[in-house]
């Protein structure tokens, strides 16, 4: 169903697509269903740009090599509470869920695990794996560095990617779940921009000599040809707002991405054929620090405190870092998954390139042919 430059599609078509098109090149049954899982709970939290919107990105990447379908991830140091993991250029969902169930393996035995992995690739939402550990009623955090996007407080080059953090901890009626990029906007806002063939907001991002600009598809070219500009840190370009301050919350993924795993910082990521993304994975089991379900409670009537605290005028609702997306999902779910048209021409050609039939999926849907939209962004 059309809906101005979007259009809707049911969970279970797009479920059906994903697992099919991964299939196809090469990947099992079960890791073609762990790459999609990650891909479409980032639509049902309405994240697209992490959703089907990346299904390309993917196809790109294994067409050009950078992403290796036969790898698999390997244990290269390793202690009771930590691990370093070499994800030998294979998809990044399949070695941030490895990674991920091995720090949570981990603080089931000892109280806590944090594990690095380098050489890997995109991985999809940070918040997927930090909502892992919560599942085992355990605090989780996930971090990766990317491309480098992050124009540093004052500089006039992308040096650090967009490098999320995302914390999970268990609570009534739902987790508590902050997942947000270090940059004002992530790559993927970019590109859903460009499709959409917006102008970006002010305080975005910045052209090659470091100027503040509204041009999306100049933006991403540019961050693909290395030479000059990209997206702000959160706080704007200046110290007066805080850009310090994103800035230095990139670096505190890089250290537990890069750093520790000894890999590729983002200034080197996706360079010379090769992505070698870095990712960062922390479990910390609750029963380390008293009952789990007292824990739990206690910060669910804080949270409950922060929804009950008096309303700004004109404002009739506090959320609390999830709430968002369990609506998301519900709506989702019940209404259908917004796709942009843009991103269909794309799983159109993806469809024709792997030999599936696309009305098997999407009907007599017919996308809109891609004029004029910067391709080379993959």
């Amino acid at each position: 169903m059309a809906e101005g430059k979007k259009v809707k599609f049911s969970y279970d078509k797009l479920n059906m697509l994903c697992m099919d098109a991964f299939q196809k090149f090469g990947f099992s049954e079960e890791k073609a269903r762990i790459i999609t899982d990650v891909l479409l709970t980032a639509d049902l939290y309405g994240i697209q740009s992490h959703g089907m919107q990346r299904m390309v990105r993917y196809y790109k990447g294994i067409q050009k090599g950078t992403m290796k379908v036969n790898a698999e991830p390997e244990v290269v140091f390793e202690t009771p509470i930590s691990a370093v993991i070499d994800g030998h250029s294979g998809m990044g969902q399949l070695n941030g869920h490895f990674a991920m169930e091995l720090a949570i393996k981990k603080a089931k035995e000892v109280g806590v695990g944090i594990v690095s992995v380098r050489n890997s690739n995109h991985y999809g939402i940070a918040g997927y794996y930090a909502k892992m550990a919560a599942k085992e009623n355990m605090l989780g955090f996930s971090c990766t560095n990317s491309e480098a996007i992050m124009v540093p407080t004052y500089a006039s080059k992308a040096m650090i990617g967009s490098n999320p953090q995302a914390w999970c901890v268990p609570a009534n009626p739902y987790d508590f779940l902050f997942d947000a990029s270090t940059t004002v906007v992530t790559r993927g806002k970019l590109e859903m921009y460009n499709k959409l063939g917006k102008k970006l907001p002010d305080g975005w991002a910045l052209d090659k000599n470091g100027q503040p600009t509204n041009n999306a598809g100049e933006v991403l070219s540019n961050i693909v040809g290395h030479v000059g500009g990209g997206i702000m840190p959160l706080g704007g370009n200046t110290e007066e707002l805080g850009s310090h301050k994103g800035y230095g919350n990139g670096m505190v993924a890089e250290i537990f991405s890069s750093i520790l795993s000894q890999g590729l910082t983002s200034d080197l990521v996706m360079k010379d054929g090769k992505a070698g993304t870095c990712h960062g994975f922390m479990a910390i089991n609750l029963s380390s620090f008293g009952n789990p379900e007292a824990i739990k409670q206690h910060f669910s009537d804080y949270l409950q405190a922060l929804r009950d605290a008096p309303k700004a005028v004109g404002q009739e609702r506090i959320y609390t870092h999830g709430e968002k997306e369990m609506a998301a999902i519900k709506d989702r779910e019940a209404n259908g998954i917004p796709v942009i048209d843009k991103t269909m021409t794309e799983v159109y050609d993806l469809c024709q390139y792997l030999d599936l039939d696309f009305s098997k999926y999407f009907g007599d849907y017919v996308p809109p042919k891609a004029d004029g939209m910067f391709t080379g962004n993959y």
